[in-house]
């Protein structure tokens, strides 16, 4: 198997945090939160994933430095999110940045989660429930397919 490690952000609901240790606990990968730790040396992986909650369509801010900070030139990466409503524009800055570092992008994997920011916290937040099972047993196919 290929040696690999998920960089990641879930700062709210930790909706994306439930993807990325779902898949941890599955294929033992490695696991940095870059929320906390923002350095690392990637060198010796395979494939490397970025996985965070969308903020103002994009990346959070600390996977995306985690990122032009530590990832080797041409390494295989992947990205995992997710969001009120499933964009594929939510990784366009984040892929520019890998493709910038030569990376060779295998995909990406996004699914909806709980959401209470803004006026939705007033109703009491939208996509209650999620991720849902399916959408964790999703993430961890898609990580699978990557393998």
């Amino acid at each position: 198997m290929n040696k690999a490690v998920i960089i990641y952000a879930s700062l709210h609901h930790g909706n994306t945090r439930k993807l990325v240790e779902a898949i941890s606990d599955k294929y033992e990968i490695d696991i940095i939160d870059a929320s906390e730790h923002q350095h690392a040396d990637l060198s010796e992986y395979d494939l490397i994933g970025f996985a965070s909650g969308i903020d103002f369509g994009n990346f959070y801010d600390s996977v995306k430095q985690f990122l032009e900070n530590n990832l080797p030139y041409g390494k295989r990466v992947f990205f995992l999110y997710t969001c009120a409503k499933v964009s594929h524009r939510f990784t366009e800055k984040i892929k520019a940045a890998a493709l910038e570092k030569d990376a060779i992008v295998s995909g990406e994997y996004g699914c909806k989660g709980f959401n209470t920011y803004g006026p939705w916290k007033f109703i009491g937040g939208m996509n209650k429930n999620h991720p849902s099972e399916d959408e964790i047993s999703s993430a961890i196919s898609f990580f699978s397919s990557l393998l």
